[in-house]
């Protein structure tokens, strides 16, 4: 027994200390129960893995039967494979990190104490999400991230903007966790509970379908979900507006851990999704449409925090991508090497924030290399790192990506190979116009505080030197054997791909500055439908919102609400309030109205006896 639930259990605690204490406490002992609680989380992680050694087979803990009924047996159980180690690791291990940066970030701001007790509850839920050996588990943890994701969005509460986007990001994972749960339901049903072990194994004594069928339905239903959590088309649109949250929650949730469960999810119902075919190209499929339409958007904004968010959809597309094409480890290693340089250019859009006062806009900006030398070379290592320059991380985990594709479908491999050079051209076009240039704001630039920066330096090294951790080959044992591909030829066309994204935006944004405005004076409608992006946010509106929200207001509203339930509500008052009038002339305080009341009263008695006797 190595006791995982206190892996969860930790930063649960410090959820519950500083929800309940942190008004009455100083920000001191806030800080030492928020990252204390990750810190011993961290440490639990890497003692339960040293001491499970090589993790030959999964390490399974049973705490107690959850739900019982027929056929459906649900225990809260924890389990640890290789899968769960990776996972584990970077999730504590970059939460921490993020952590203690929001130490100096989020230090002038108020609700400090909900704050640190949100990004607690965070990681309790993402971590059970993460650890849990059964779907019904998985779920709870997945709501739980959601609910996180949800008061965090809406952590400035008192902006319209924080709470728009709160409730757009809930209500659209509503409808991808709708999809999950109907999978669920069909696991029951057709396969006989909702524990790994035995989904899988049920799943594989099926013939695998080269037609729509249960298994394809279930997988597809399951993506739905994925679709939500980890913004793929359709759902894709909450996103970049949950950058309303304050920038270490953009980086913590939105970056590097919540946002990927999408892809945990597929990766570990693999022996699933291979029954399935017809299912992972539809998920291969998604996930290359949303990379190559979320990096055309990120070419064109300017608030830094949303070029970042557009690089983060088009990155969780190139591991749809993967885990489509089935290469899992592949998807799984891009998901590492992504937490690092993902989280350091969300941490260094922060530190460019906090050094300008709140700024966003790369207009505002310019010539910062030399006021933040520190953040400048931080955002360099994650723009070399997500372009896919060698030797650094982004390259080993891109390429295993596009080979895999190039196996499976050419067609693959080029459009990815075109995102690739969109995406080292919109990272560099930002850091561009950040730090080269003349400055254009009004506030006096300084760099961040030692918090602040030292997790930018460890995530730097992490994002130059994260390419040699050996991810793929240590989860190998657990997914599908696939075919070998090395084709130096297709490794090459890649690199140059990002090298001529990276020229290209040094040629528009530091040589020839202002050309590239022209450029966009010149596309006219096509740059303004690119800019807007696409105008899907206003196409939902018009097409499901509004209609909704009509609907709602005509038919449920003033027919349903007013019409009949208050109408039979304000009936009965009305028939009671007129029975009410008449008796209360019997209240009148007059004894001589008593007296006539009472002789009538006689009166009708005497008569009512008198009937009765005559019918005797």
């Amino acid at each position: 027994m190595q006791h995982l639930w206190l892996i969860p259990a930790l930063p649960l605690a410090g959820f519950l200390v500083n929800g309940i204490f942190g008004r009455r406490v100083s920000k001191g002992v806030i800080n030492l129960v928020a990252i204390g609680s990750v810190a011993l989380s961290f440490v639990w992680v890497l003692k339960t893995l040293a001491a499970l050694g090589p993790l030959e087979t999964p390490h399974v803990e049973r705490y107690f039967t959850w739900i019982e009924s027929g056929i459906l047996s649900v225990p809260v159980e924890f389990a640890v494979d290789r899968l769960t180690a990776v996972m584990l690791l970077v999730v504590t291990g970059v939460g921490l990190l993020i952590h203690i940066y929001s130490i100096g970030y989020m230090g002038h701001e108020g609700g400090y104490h909900r704050f640190f007790a949100f990004m607690n509850l965070f990681m309790f839920f993402m971590l059970t999400l993460v650890l849990a050996n059964n779907y019904l588990l998985m779920f709870v943890g997945w709501e739980g991230v959601g609910l996180s994701s949800y008061l965090l969005i809406g952590f400035y509460f008192l902006r319209k903007s924080a709470t728009t986007a709160a409730n757009k990001a809930f209500i659209v994972n509503r409808i991808g966790d709708f999809g999950f749960s109907l999978a669920m339901f069909l696991m029951v049903v057709r396969l006989g509970g909702l524990d790994f072990p035995r989904v899988f194994s049920a799943a594989q004594a099926m013939p695998r379908e080269t037609d729509p069928g249960l298994l394809t339905l279930i997988a597809l239903l399951l993506f739905v979900g994925a679709t939500g959590k980890s913004a793929q088309i359709p759902l894709y649109v909450w996103l970049p507006d949950a950058m309303e949250g304050p920038t270490p929650v953009s980086a913590l949730i939105h970056a590097a851990t919540m946002v990927t469960a999408g892809v945990y999810m597929i990766a570990r119902s693999a022996p699933l999704y291979q029954q399935a075919p017809i299912a992972m190209d539809v998920v291969a499929v998604v996930g290359l449409a949303t990379a190559f339409v979320a990096a055309t958007i990120g070419l064109t904004q300017f608030d830094i925090k949303k070029v970042f968010a557009y690089s983060t959809v088009s990155q969780l597309g190139y591991m749809m991508l993967a885990v489509g094409v089935g290469a899992y480890a592949g998807g799984i290693f891009h998901l590492v090497t992504h937490a690092f340089f993902k989280a350091l250019l969300f941490l260094g859009a922060g530190s460019v924030i906090h050094a300008l006062a709140g700024e966003q806009d790369l207009r505002k900006m310019g010539g910062l290399r030399r006021k933040i030398p520190v953040t400048f070379a931080t955002l360099v290592c994650a723009g070399v790192a997500i372009a896919g320059i060698p030797p650094f991380s982004g390259f080993f985990s891109k390429d295993e990506i596009l080979l895999a594709a190039h196996h499976h479908a050419p067609w693959l491999y080029w459009v990815g190979v075109l995102t690739a050079a969109m995406t080292a051209f919109y990272v560099f076009r930002a850091i561009f116009l950040a730090f080269f240039g003349d400055y254009q704001g009004e506030h006096h630039p300084h760099e961040s505080p030692p918090s602040m920066l030292g997790p930018l330096v460890v995530l730097a090294a992490f994002s130059l030197a994260g390419g040699f951790l050996p991810v793929s080959r240590f989860l190998e044992p657990l997914f599908p054997a696939g075919e070998a591909h090395h084709d130096p030829a297709l490794v090459v066309v890649s690199v140059i791909a990002g090298l001529l994204g990276l020229g290209l935006a040094w040629y528009l944004y530091v040589a020839r500055r202002g050309l590239a405005d022209r450029i966009a004076a010149r596309l006219g409608a096509l740059y303004q439908v690119v800019y807007n992006k696409y105008f899907v946010d206003e196409l939902y509106n018009a097409a499901i919102v509004q209609p909704v929200v009509k609907g709602s207001e005509a038919l449920l509203w003033r027919r349903m609400d007013a019409g009949v339930i208050d109408g039979a509500v304000n009936g009965i008052a009305s028939r009671a309030r007129a029975i009410g009038a008449v008796l209360r002339l019997m209240q009148s305080g007059n004894i001589r109205s008593y007296a006539a009341w009472v002789l009538m009263g006689s009166v009708v008695a005497l008569i009512a006896l008198g009937f009765s006797g005559g019918a005797r």
